[in-house]
């Protein structure tokens, strides 16, 4: 009887591990059958000119669209011929540049809210200082991530700031 128990035993181990083959084996055979689709979508960069015979003569685009990603040139206080505005007036100076960058962001659809990154350069950042209260009337939500730079000039003498952004829109 001790054998009959030792053999029924080992049987029903035997029927346990030939049922564990043959459930991995389904499996195995199951996974053979999906099929992995991958969908890559290539985006072709969207430019965009806002003063076309400055940016032109400066050699840039203000703005290029990738996707969601829309990566915007540092604005500079000009007028559509490229001639320096508000000279001496770094608020004023601000004022123009966040002007020009609200219509670069409404040329793709978006506002201030899907700014991700803002970097400032100025060539005087103690006025700058006095004066960055003004961007709490352009980022209304939350300020985007970002850099401020003091650099000793810009690409014209009368420009005392320049800002660039990043911004992320879903579609």
């Amino acid at each position: 009887m001790h054998n009959g128990f030792k053999f029924s035993s080992q049987l029903k181990f035997i029927a346990s591990v030939l049922a564990l083959i043959i459930a991995l084996q389904s499996c195995k055979d199951q996974v053979k059958e999906v099929k992995i689709e991958q969908i890559v979508q290539v985006d072709t960069p969207e430019y965009f000119l806002l003063r076309p015979e400055a940016e032109k003569a400066f050699g840039y685009s203000h703005a290029v669209r990738i996707g969601n990603d829309i990566k915007i040139s540092g604005a500079v206080s000009m007028d559509d011929k490229g001639i320096p505005t508000a000279k001496g007036d770094l608020l004023q100076q601000m004022k123009n540049c966040y002007s020009d960058l609200d219509k670069v962001l409404k040329h793709y659809g978006c506002t201030f809210d899907d700014v991700v990154v803002e970097n400032i350069l100025t060539t005087n950042m103690p006025e700058f200082l006095k004066q960055s209260a003004y961007r709490n009337t352009i980022y209304k939500k939350q300020f985007p991530t970002g850099s401020w730079f003091g650099v000793r000039e810009l690409a014209l003498p009368e420009f005392m700031i320049e800002i660039e952004l990043e911004a992320h829109k879903a579609r």
